[in-house]
Formats: structure tokens, C-alpha cells, sequence
């Protein structure tokens, strides 16, 4: 077990009810959710210690977000409370082959505005191995992407491994036209783990992956991030293919630098419950696999088995246990369990 922090916004979901669209009907469920809380939440269910580091409002919305995490373990004694508001998103759920809407709202958040040196850093980074981000939190804007950034050369500083998914949101970037491809790339420089495929890489690194299957291109996008940032031991992605709004097909990769690519076998997902947070869910079983000292086989059989999971419970959290995982990457998954 490992002491992981995860640095990111708590956000409030606001979806509309079944599979109607936003304001169809005048109600709107409410879930707490967030990249990096995701991760923090799915980890603790593994049974690791975990903080979440951020700024929350300093109203009972706020108490209410960080009180959700102190029910699912986490310790949130990093979390700073600023006058000012939670960020929000609203969701409208898809289906068919209608997909799912999101609409952030998100500006001028407690978070977005809290000053870049508002995290003592190595107090909050005492006795942890690793250090969650993600580039959400960089695409709010230059207080958060300053902070992200002195975050991951802290945690480098103090011995702690860096996790990073690249999560690029270009409609969040294009809000106050930070430069992603630079802030994204003194990020994963950072990093030692990476979620991240070519179309990221494409991103940052302005690579092209004309390669006809995807895999061939996952692997050439790593090996030009292996060139390009010295630090990165990992790189890993899922492979989705939608049949129709409800029903994916996931495959999951995990291209270690010294010992090459691990694949995890496609598996049909469907009817899907709810895909939000499957990426965190997915990224926290790579990073539990890491922690423990698994092959690289294990671990992103691991991974996909959390990310395929996530797809059968409501809201963004993962709320399974290491032992539901592998039951699901071993024998007799759909028996009724007595």
C-alpha cells in the first residue's frame, strides 16, 4: 500500500435525471466528482492512504464535496477553503445513438482563482510515493497550471513518483488561451507515469501516427514521449470502440520503457450504466498494479478490468474493491456471488 496525493478541483455533476436531456423535465441529479478525486477515491477503495490537495468554496457546497471524499477514506485536511464558488458541470446522459453532453461551468471557481503559491508543497507532499495531476487542472487557467507544475517538481524533488494524464479539454483551454502544448509538455516532463495516447502525444509533441492500427500508432506516440522526456517510465492508454452510445468495446495498453507493451484483451462493456470517471477508474488500477510490483501483464488486466467496472455504477466514482477487480479479470465473473 502506498500514501498517493492527488492535487485537482472537486467538482459538482449535475445530470439530468435518466437518459433525458438537460431541463427536460425540472430536476437535476447532484454528484461530486473531479479527474483526480475520481483516482484518489478508487485507490482508497484498494486500500491506499490518500489526500486530496485543491481549494474548495468556503459554503456548505463546499463542506458537502469534501465531506464526500472524507466518506470514501480520503484524507482532505489539504483541502483550502476561499470564498467564491464550486465549479460545475452538467451532464445530460446519452443513449443510442445519441451521445452525451457536457457543459462546464467552471469559471472563476475557488479553485481556478486560488493564488499558485497557495500550496505549501513539501509539507503536503511529506511521506507520500506518489503524486496524482492531471491536464484539467492546467487547462483552468495560469494560476492552476503554475501550480500543477510547482506540484510535480516538488513531489519530484522530495523522492515521490509523478502520475500525470494528459486529459487535454481544449474547450477549457481555449477560455483563456493558455498555450497547452508548452504547459502540457513541462508537465509530463515531470512525470514518471503518463495516461496518454497518440492523439495527445500529437498534441504535445506534434507528432503524426499514420499507422493503421491503433496500437501500432499507441506505441510509436510512446516511444516519441520516452524520447522526449527522460523521466517517463510508463505510458498507458485504453483503446475504445463505440458500437453505439451504450455499448464500447475496451482494450487496454502499457508500453513500459525497459520491457515493451502489455496488452490487455478487448472486452464488450454494455449496456453501459454510466462512462464517466471510466478513465480515472482505469488509471487508478494501472497505478495500484505499479505500486505493488506487478507485471506488466497483471497490472493493465487490472486496469481495464477498473475501467470496465466503473462503466456498471453510477456517478463518477468507482466504488469497487481490489478483490471485485479480480474477480472480473478471472474465472466465474457472472456468477452470482452467495
Amino acid at each position: 500500500m502506498a500514501r498517493v496525493v492527488c492535487f485537482g478541483e472537486l467538482l459538482l455533476r449535475l445530470s439530468a435525471p435518466g437518459r433525458e436531456r438537460l431541463l427536460q423535465s425540472p430536476q437535476l441529479e447532484v454528484r461530486i466528482g473531479g479527474a483526480e478525486a475520481n483516482v484518489g477515491v478508487s485507490l482508497s477503495c484498494f486500500g491506499h492512504q490518500v489526500a486530496a490537495v485543491g481549494t474548495v468554496a468556503d459554503n456548505a457546497l463546499g463542506e458537502a464535496a469534501a465531506g464526500e471524499l472524507r466518506r470514501h477514506g480520503l484524507d482532505t485536511s489539504g483541502l483550502r477553503k476561499a470564498p467564491g464558488r464550486m465549479g460545475l458541470y452538467f451532464l445530460a446522459p446519452g443513449a443510442i445513438h445519441r451521445p452525451a453532453e457536457v457543459l462546464y461551468d467552471r469559471a472563476g471557481s475557488a479553485f481556478a482563482l486560488a493564488p499558485a503559491d497557495a500550496y505549501d508543497w513539501p509539507a503536503l507532499l511529506q511521506g507520500a510515493d506518489w503524486l496524482h495531476l492531471s491536464g484539467v487542472t492546467p487547462a483552468l487557467g495560469a494560476n492552476t497550471a503554475a501550480a500543477a507544475l510547482a506540484a510535480a517538481r516538488a513531489a519530484r524533488a522530495a523522492g515521490a513518483k509523478v502520475s500525470f494524464d494528459g486529459n487535454f479539454r481544449p474547450k477549457l483551454w481555449e477560455v483563456w488561451q493558455g498555450d497547452a502544448r508548452a504547459i502540457l509538455s513541462e508537465l509530463m516532463a515531470e512525470a514518471d507515469l503518463l495516461f496518454a495516447d497518440y492523439r495527445d502525444m500529437g498534441v504535445v509533441l506534434g507528432g503524426q501516427y499514420p499507422q493503421a492500427e491503433a496500437l501500432a500508432r499507441v506505441e510509436a506516440a510512446a516511444a516519441d514521449a520516452f524520447a522526449a522526456f527522460p523521466h517517463l517510465q510508463w505510458m498507458a492508454c485504453t483503446i475504445r470502440a463505440p458500437r453505439n452510445v451504450d455499448h464500447h468495446a475496451l482494450s487496454g495498453v502499457l508500453v513500459d520503457r525497459d520491457r515493451g507493451t502489455a496488452l490487455a484483451p478487448q472486452e464488450e462493456v454494455g449496456p453501459i450504466v454510466d462512462r464517466i470517471g471510466g478513465g480515472d477508474a482505469f488509471a487508478a488500477g494501472v497505478l495500484h498494479g505499479l505500486i505493488g510490483g506487478w507485471e506488466p501483464e497483471r497490472t493493465i488486466r487490472f486496469g481495464l478490468a477498473a475501467g470496465c467496472l466503473k462503466h456498471s455504477i453510477p456517478g463518477d466514482f468507482n466504488l469497487v474493491s481490489e478483490a471485485e477487480v479480480e474477480a472480473l479479470v478471472g474465472e466465474g465473473r457472472y456468477d452470482v456471488r452467495r
